[in-house]
């Protein structure tokens, strides 16, 4: 059984000019962008001057985005190469749906608790009184920061 991933390269080819290099960017925008923002922008199409119109759900993310486009560009670069536009322009538009990530594996991934998330998770749990409460409470502020920084991976 072929992968979908395949056939829709092999569309995007076919459809014409810039067709490969779409292929290529979409392929990469995840790594590249990191999860939260590929949540909410997607690329949409590369113009004929080299510009990669990217959908964003909504003019907030389209904004936040464009002020980041040159370190979008730069990580773009390092995973593509030479297919790497030569700008980007984000504007609100549709995206697609973000695929389901299984629960299972999600439950299998901790996070990977950096010192920081560490001193922030006893610094919460000070207060508490029981030691075993305390020690729960400040492991698990801990993995939630620690969660949250890597969601927002970019």
């Amino acid at each position: 059984m072929e992968r979908l991933g395949g056939q829709v390269e092999r569309e995007l080819v076919r459809v014409g000019p810039g067709g490969a290099e779409m292929a290529a960017i979409a392929r990469a925008w995840p790594d590249a962008v990191g999860a939260e923002n590929a949540r909410r922008a997607w690329p949409a199409r590369l113009a004929r001057d080299g510009t990669l119109h990217v959908n964003a759900t909504d003019s907030i993310w389209a904004f936040q985005l464009g002020m980041l486009s040159g370190a979008i560009l730069e990580r773009l670069r390092k995973h593509i190469g030479d297919v790497t536009p030569q700008a980007i322009r984000f504007a609100p538009g549709p995206i697609p749906e973000p695929l389901a990530e299984p629960a299972e594996r999600r439950a299998l991934e901790p996070p990977i608790v950096a010192a920081e998330d560490a001193a922030a998770g006893i610094e919460v749990a000070a207060g508490i009184a029981d030691t075993e409460l305390r020690g729960m409470v400040a492991r698990a502020a801990a993995a939630s920061l620690a969660r949250a920084r890597s969601d927002r991976d970019f």
